[in-house]
């Protein structure tokens, strides 16, 4: 990406360059899919789930997806770390039916479920567009400056360049707020 643009902007034989570097902004965020959780969320969510009726790991992973609006879909490779940890604190017991470990809460686990008094996680990540909105709406400006780059006059590059440098100086201004 780097040398992509050319000093006076998006004009001249450089808009391969940029959109390529658009392209390659967008498929970084792509792969992304939903957000990270806070500490101790997926803890939480385990243990919301599981008091509801057994399940396995990806039967944990897709309920969690699903009820969060596809805003947070962790990895199997938290999920089964995290089941393995309430095991070993006695909260979850599992056992095999059909090739597949099956995670119940033990006693132990139905009475910390009980004494919290928290929301489930996942209504946090369905209730707001939260971080997963940003990446989109930073490739959608990046695509719109893009167009601009390909088809707009000089004139309009160059108005296009001040509406993204205004950008971007109130973007830092907001993490400038306390």
């Amino acid at each position: 990406m780097r040398d992509s643009f050319p000093g006076t902007g998006f004009i001249g034989s450089n808009l391969d360059g940029m959109w390529q570097a658009v392209e390659e902004f967008r498929s970084r965020f792509e792969k992304r899919s939903g957000t990270r959780a806070g500490r101790g969320e997926l803890r939480t969510a385990v243990l919301a789930l599981l008091a509801e009726r057994p399940m396995h790991g990806y039967q944990i992973i897709r309920e969690i997806e699903e009820r969060s609006g596809g805003n947070w879909k962790p990895s199997a490779g938290s999920v089964y770390p995290t089941l393995q940890l309430l095991s070993d604190e006695g909260l979850v017991s599992s056992e095999e039916s059909n090739g597949r470990k099956i995670y119940s809460l033990t006693e132990a686990g139905r009475e910390d479920v009980a004494g919290a008094e928290t929301s489930s996680p996942w209504e946090s990540a369905a209730s707001g567009p939260g971080f997963a909105a940003l990446p989109k709406a930073g490739v959608e400006l990046a695509q719109a400056a893009a167009q601009v780059g390909r088809t707009g006059t000089p004139k309009q590059v160059q108005e296009a360049v001040g509406v993204l440098e205004d950008a971007r100086r109130r973007l830092y201004a907001i993490l400038a707020q306390d």
